[in-house]
């Protein structure tokens, strides 16, 4: 079975929070759906595989068409990527699979928008696209999948380099390869002090640490200025994103009138969450519960507020200690898309444009020379669940493709492979680390 295929080459999603992509695949549903949309502004990576690897991108996703018995699948991808769409139109021969062509905007990749994009089906409140009989991977999940049906593990990942770099560009590295290394083989910074912008401006983190290391959810790296105006935003200590927050909340609305997820129809109001702010110092203990359903897509804090606030963190937070409190939010009305929902799409080029990134929107194009890593320090939960367990000890020699982390049995977990030939120097509770 490719559900067994997939577990054993321990391929998880690699545009999101990694969850175990065998789960998926020994599902049974109705539509597969493949995610090309790729929204994050100045990434580029899916839409570099798309146009180089097509083929293998269409045979992952028919594997998982056949082991879920779907009837049909839909491929999801901006009409603005003419190329991508070229590529994987020419080579459909599956009259099982249909182009679901998407507009130009921020988010068209949430997984809610993309359901609904292609099916028309609403999934219900905290739920998953499983519930209205679709599975949803990303791209370069389907390309692993077509690598693991051949026998070969998730040692490496295809990822993008762009911002201030001298050459950003696209293309597979190691796991556990550092930062450092890969602004090395962008060409190096083109600025002497920056920052460092893991899976994207919206929703990645800030870090300005070049030993952090590739996991196999990093979908890219965006390097800035560390003058710049969104770095300096992100760096603010939390306790000021609330303090703010609580003495210049107007409550003028705008963050929930533009949230993706409230034009759908789901109960996602961040103003009512700031509002949270003008009862206590931080919100804690009265937290509204309108956050429960936001996707964390940061529109709202980097986009609809005029005040520069940070509702998407307040949300975050509201989510957190709700879980903490074991407060579970149930939407009460019916989930019907707002009519105003076309008219308050946010177009990538005007979300650039507000984030002052127009410099540093160029292309990332496919490198087919990959990074040289010496050595690497590979994570062992680099996926939703449970950690995977080392199954190595420090001196043992080790080849690229052989396990090194076992999932745990009958926990939601996935396997770890060595993704460079060496020897192990170290094994923690968190990291196998193998010097070449």
């Amino acid at each position: 079975m490719i559900a067994d295929k997939i577990f054993e080459a321990g391929v998880v999603g690699a545009g999101g929070a990694g969850f175990p992509t065998h789960i998926k695949a020994s599902s049974k549903t109705e539509f597969v759906i493949a995610n090309g949309a790729e929204c994050e502004p100045l990434i580029h990576k899916d839409y570099e595989l798309m146009i180089n690897f097509p083929e293998n991108i269409l045979k992952g996703m028919k594997l998982v068409l056949q082991s879920t018995n779907a009837r049909k699948g839909y491929f999801g991808v901006k009409s603005k990527n003419v190329k991508a769409v070229e590529a994987i139109q020419s080579i459909i021969k599956d009259c099982k699979i249909e182009m679901t062509e998407l507009g130009d905007f921020y988010p068209s990749g949430d997984e809610y928008e993309l359901v609904y994009s292609a099916t028309k089906r609403l999934i219900p409140p905290t739920g998953i696209p499983l519930d209205v009989g679709c599975v949803v991977n990303n791209v370069e999940t389907f390309y692993n999948i077509a690598n693991a049906e051949s026998g070969i593990p998730v040692t490496e990942k295809f990822l993008c380099i762009t911002g201030a770099v001298k050459k950003p560009s696209s293309f597979f590295t190691p796991i556990g390869i550092s930062f450092r290394e890969l602004i090395g083989h962008a060409g190096g910074a083109s600025v002497k002090d920056f920052g460092i912008f893991t899976g994207g401006i919206m929703m990645g983190n800030l870090t300005f640490n070049l030993d952090e290391v590739v996991t196999k959810t990093t979908t890219g790296l965006i390097v800035l200025p560390k003058d710049h105006y969104l770095v300096k935003r992100k760096n603010q200590p939390p306790q000021n994103w609330y303090r703010i927050g609580k003495s210049a909340c107007d409550q003028c609305s705008y963050c929930t009138e533009f949230c993706p997820r409230y034009l759908l129809g789901y109960e996602v109001q961040p103003h009512k969450v700031m509002r949270s702010l003008g009862f206590t110092k931080t919100g804690a203990a009265v937290w509204n519960q309108m956050a429960e359903l936001c996707c964390s897509c940061g529109l709202c804090t980097l986009y609809a507020c005029p005040e520069d606030l940070y509702p998407k963190e307040a949300c975050d937070k509201a989510k957190e200690e709700m879980r903490n409190e074991g407060v579970k939010f149930i939407q009460s009305k019916p989930v019907k898309v707002h009519p105003m929902k076309e008219g308050r799409r946010v177009p990538l080029k005007q979300l650039i444009k507000r984030l002052n990134l127009q410099d540093y929107d160029v292309p990332a194009p496919y490198n087919h020379v990959k990074p040289e890593a010496g050595e690497v320090k590979i994570l062992l939960k680099q996926h939703a669940g449970e950690a995977a367990v080392p199954v190595v000890k420090i001196g043992d020699r080790v080849l690229i493709g052989s396990i090194i982390a076992s999932a745990l049995k009958d926990k939601l977990s996935a396997n770890v492979h060595a993704s460079i030939d060496g020897t192990v120097t170290q094994v923690t509770g968190e990291y196998i680390q193998i010097k070449s």
